[in-house]
């Protein structure tokens, strides 16, 4: 038996904005977003009614095929929606919906992923960007029980700070089924503590750097300099940009310029340009060194 809050009961109980939305006035837009299946033990349609002139989310509804975490977590979802921009809207995180409850059992913590995921897809509906945009759609298959892609292993896995595979099964449930795929889990675990370990390194050794000398980053190997400025794109930049269907690679670093490869809705918007001195030359000049200069390839 699980040991849920009894905000999690109340909400299971009496779920807040359950069905569909069907009215809408002139100037208002209707957008659902769809996860999981019948066949996996759970499935999720949020609903959202948003003001195109604000972008603010007038309602939020759910209709959700699960257990009293999924329902609780669906109903949570759409009260935290509810007043929102859009854009404020896609910054939510699985953990703020498991927090609003009281905190779900951590073998249930997929229902808040799940949730999370939804208000994606309805995101990605309102904004016109086709969900094979995603990231996650281009990643490779690891568990074909549940058909999660090692990409969104990895950003469930940095996201929540997983270090074990039990975790990971328990918020996307990877690995629960046959588990044929327990191998390939722990060596996504294994590589993201690498970089954890490597960026921190790094951080390190330019903060070192930087109290003997004005211009410690200079004095890094191409290769520390190369793992400092993908810790900022990692932690930085990348969640802005998957914010809007869009990502950044490193591809090369030549002296002070910084190339790049902008992917998904970044490499077909109209405002690539901005997107290169804004959010991500601005950014590295602000925590790295101020010479750094951007460039798209």
């Amino acid at each position: 038996m699980w040991e849920y809050t009894d905000k999690v009961m109340e909400f299971f109980y009496n779920p807040r904005n359950q069905g569909t939305i069907t009215e809408k006035k002139e100037g208002e837009k209707i957008v659902t977003g769809e996860v999981g299946s019948i066949a996996c033990g759970d499935a999720l349609r949020l609903h959202l009614k948003v003001d195109e002139a604000t972008q603010i989310i007038l309602d939020a509804r759910f209709q959700t095929f699960g257990c009293a975490s999924a329902i609780a977590s669906s109903s949570a979802l759409t009260e935290l929606l509810k007043g929102k921009t859009v854009d404020e809207a896609l910054k939510l995180t699985n953990r703020e919906i498991a927090e609003y409850l009281g905190g779900l059992p951590e073998e249930k913590m997929h229902c808040s992923v799940m949730g999370q995921e939804a208000l994606e897809a309805a995101v990605f509906s309102y904004k016109g960007i086709p969900l094979a945009t995603h990231e996650e759609e281009e990643g490779a298959l690891i568990c074909k029980c549940f058909g999660v892609t090692d990409t969104k292993i990895r950003r469930i896995i940095i996201e929540n700070d997983l270090t074990t595979i039990s975790q990971v099964t328990n918020y996307v449930k990877a690995g629960g089924g046959c588990s044929s795929c327990l191998a390939d889990i722990d060596d996504i675990l294994k590589e993201v503590a690498t970089e954890r370990t490597k960026a921190v390194e790094a951080a390190t050794n330019v903060v070192t750097a930087k109290e003997n000398n004005t211009n410690g980053f200079k004095q890094l190997t191409n290769i520390k300099k190369i793992q400092l400025i993908e810790r900022v794109l990692e932690q930085e930049v990348r969640p802005i940009l998957m914010a809007d269907g869009g990502n950044v690679e490193l591809y090369d670093l030549e002296g002070e310029i910084v190339k790049v490869v902008l992917k998904g809705a970044c490499g077909s918007c109209a405002g690539s340009t901005a997107t290169l001195k804004i959010a991500i030359e601005a950014k590295l000049k602000e925590l790295i060194d101020p010479a750094l200069v951007v460039q798209a390839v």
